[in-house]
């Protein structure tokens, strides 16, 4: 398995229900697939460096996990598919 960091932006107009239920959402189809998630690390609401669809602040989010090669094209797809996340980016960290 191969060790991986993503970090996402959640849109800033959901309630803190909805983002908890997504940060689970992502975690829970990284252990479905056959995954490990090692830490998930909330940074809360900050400025973006410039506008991304009218928003100003996003919700950030740093997951470390271990996965299977193909998992980050599945997690990279469930992020497409999501309205509420606004960016995103996977990368495999390097041991």
């Amino acid at each position: 398995m191969n060790k991986y960091e993503s970090i996402y932006i959640l849109s800033p107009t959901m309630e803190e229900e909805a983002i908890k239920a997504m940060i689970e959402r992502f975690s829970n189809l990284i252990v479905a697939e056959g995954g490990e998630v090692e830490k998930i690390d909330e940074w809360g609401k900050r400025r973006l460096a410039y506008p991304i669809e009218d928003f100003r602040e996003g919700y950030y989010v740093l997951m470390n996990f271990k996965a299977d090669p193909q998992l980050p094209s599945e997690l990279e797809r469930n992020y497409k598919i999501t309205d509420e996340v606004i960016r995103y980016i996977i990368i495999r960290d390097e041991e």
